[in-house]
């Protein structure tokens, strides 16, 4: 049975609310079959457990993925319901490569609390990470869906873009020669691709034409990137309120994040004074912060960062209408699409 279009769109907030509370259910059941060491670690990444073991409440995340995937799915006539391996595999996906970001980027926040590798050591961290990988994978292969083996291999090749993306993060922190576009490349992979894969999924578990999953992919993938460039803005001047990481928290790491490479390939006086910051030999102080964020603003790599997201919002937009959506599932898509690209408004 399909979803009919027979209510009022919902805002992008209630669609993100109710993409959590369909899949939270389905997602608990999957990490609830992990090892008892990894689904410990997973549930306080996930915010159901405290360090000890005991209920939590903590904040979950904001369920984009699976939101993406549930809607492409109602895009092409398919139900929620019947996607919901899709759903919950685009999100351990996500959640395996941020265990795994935040120990390679000795991240000790995330979502307003300790990341589980300052908590569980690093080691086992990892470990958690490789399980949430498996145990997507699982999903699917076990769903029964006659487009599983298709689903399993779009994620596959997601999650290799995504590794070498996060490998060239890693990379560029050793470099000084780090090029605007390879760091457009690297965000393609490092985020695009997964946000693509979660609509490609959707639409394969709905039943969609090649066209459609194909257009749906192409409309993930550049509002993955666009959410990158947000994402990287929000990493420079995000309220820790909101982030649940310290304010300029990319400069302290000295990320070559987007913002920061335009602005230091800028060629302009405060690009090599961002330059000298970021080479210095020295913890950077508060002072020092606040003067690089400066440096890349001056350097008008904030306004361009925030003028790529909204170009790539447009050119989603369009892949989003070429594949022929029913309409409040289209209308919902856009809505997810835009709430995730204007988060530093």
């Amino acid at each position: 049975m399909t979803d009919l279009d027979v209510s009022p769109a919902r805002t992008a907030r209630e669609v993100l609310s109710w993409s959590r509370g369909e899949v939270d259910p389905a997602l608990r059941a999957a990490v609830d079959r992990l090892p008892e060491s990894m689904r410990v670690i997973a549930g306080y990444h996930f915010g159901w457990r405290d360090e000890r073991g005991g209920p939590a409440s903590a904040d979950p995340g904001k369920a984009i993925r699976p939101a993406l995937a549930l809607l492409a799915a109602q895009a092409v006539g398919g139900s929620a319901e019947g996607a919901m391996p899709a759903a919950v595999a685009a999100e351990l996906v996500h959640n395996f490569s941020l265990l795994h970001d935040d120990v390679m980027d000795g991240d000790v926040t995330r979502r307003h609390r300790p990341t589980a590798w300052s908590v569980f050591g690093i080691n086992a961290a990892i470990l958690a990470g490789d399980s949430l990988l498996t145990l997507a994978l699982d999903v699917l292969a076990t769903g029964g869906h006659p487009a599983a083996t298709r689903a399993i291999r779009e994620l596959s090749v997601a999650v290799q873009e995504l590794l070498a993306g996060q490998s060239a993060d890693l990379a560029f922190e050793e470099r000084a020669d780090v090029g605007l576009a390879e760091c457009v490349r690297m965000a393609e992979g490092k985020t695009g691709a997964l946000l693509g894969a979660s609509c490609a999924v959707g639409a394969l578990f709905g039943g969609g034409t090649a066209e459609q999953v194909e257009h749906l992919r192409a409309f993930g993938a550049k509002l993955g990137l666009a959410f990158q460039f947000v994402d990287d803005l929000l990493g420079i001047w995000g309220d820790p309120a909101v982030t649940g990481k310290p304010v300029y928290s990319d400069l302290q790491n000295r990320k070559k994040s987007l913002p920061v490479v335009a602005a230091l390939t800028s060629d302009t006086p405060a690009a090599r004074e961002l330059d000298a910051l970021y080479r210095a030999d020295r913890q950077l102080t508060d002072v020092d912060l606040a003067r690089a964020a400066h440096l890349v603003e001056v350097c008008g790599a904030r306004a361009w960062s925030q003028g790529r997201a909204d170009d790539l919002l447009a050119r989603a937009r369009v892949h989003l209408r070429a594949a022929r959506p029913a309409d409040r599932a289209s209308r919902e898509l856009d809505a997810v699409a835009r709430l995730a690209t204007q988060r530093t408004h």
